[in-house]
């Protein structure tokens, strides 16, 4: 057995337990290379798992192109959330349409209200939630676990993919021909919303292109790691 296939059946045996134990299970596609091994993954296997996805109203072509061959592809429907527009148009009042460029409290401003208060509707009454994060992708990321308490969400999480590296991910989409977005052949291997990800250079971090005027340990949106903004709190931004 390969080594890309035992950690294959690793990641059902993850997906398994998490059905098994923390119904009901739902998996948050922010549909990056990580992602759509998920979305094939659980497809084949059939796991009892919704799947979600948020538009935050600012991605990419490429990304909503995705989103429509996804769902071509596989038979499992992908739920979008979209931000409270009452809470966007608050935001853009008080900062500016591209105001998350000021500072990191602007840009996490931003975040809040496009991505992790629709994140915090996807996952109400759920028991466990399942991501597509990796280890090697951030330093912010090095001290996450496969399973753990999610205390910020109040459910339990996983990370089936954990472990695995960028050549894995991409070893297992070319193998199985599964979809990805075309932006990561345009050196782009982290995707998030158009104003917020470029391209890199040979050489450079994954997430370089994530948030490039920013220091790597502030490089998260507040889906993954703890976001104590509140929406109150972004009209004095």
């Amino acid at each position: 057995m390969s080594e890309l296939q035992e950690k294959v059946d690793r990641v059902v045996e993850v997906l398994a337990d998490a059905v098994r134990g923390y119904a009901p299970v739902c998996f948050a596609n922010s549909l990056g290379a990580e992602d759509m091994v998920l979305t094939d993954l659980i497809a084949k296997y059939n796991f009892d798992i919704s799947m979600f996805s948020l538009d935050t109203g600012r991605l990419p072509q490429a990304t909503y192109d995705l989103m429509q061959e996804l769902s071509e592809r596989y038979s499992m429907p992908l739920k979008v959330y979209f931000p409270d527009s009452a809470a966007v148009e608050e935001y853009v009042t008080h900062n500016g349409v591209n105001g998350f460029y000021g500072s990191v409290e602007s840009r996490k401003g931003c975040c809040f209200v496009r991505k992790v208060e629709p994140l915090r509707r996807a996952l109400r009454g759920k028991g466990a939630w399942v991501t597509g994060m990796r280890r090697d992708q951030a330093v912010t990321r090095g001290t996450l676990e496969v399973s753990a308490y999610d205390a910020d969400q109040g459910l339990q999480k996983f990370n089936p993919l954990l472990d695995w590296s960028n050549k894995e991910v991409w070893a297992y989409i070319r193998k199985n021909n599964v979809p990805y977005n075309k932006l990561h052949d345009q050196f782009y291997p982290s995707l998030g919303c158009a104003p917020c990800t470029r391209s890199i250079t040979l050489g450079e971090d994954i997430r370089a292109g994530r948030w490039w005027w920013e220091n790597p340990e502030d490089k998260e949106c507040g889906l993954h790691v703890g976001q104590r903004i509140e929406i109150k709190q972004l009209q004095a931004a």
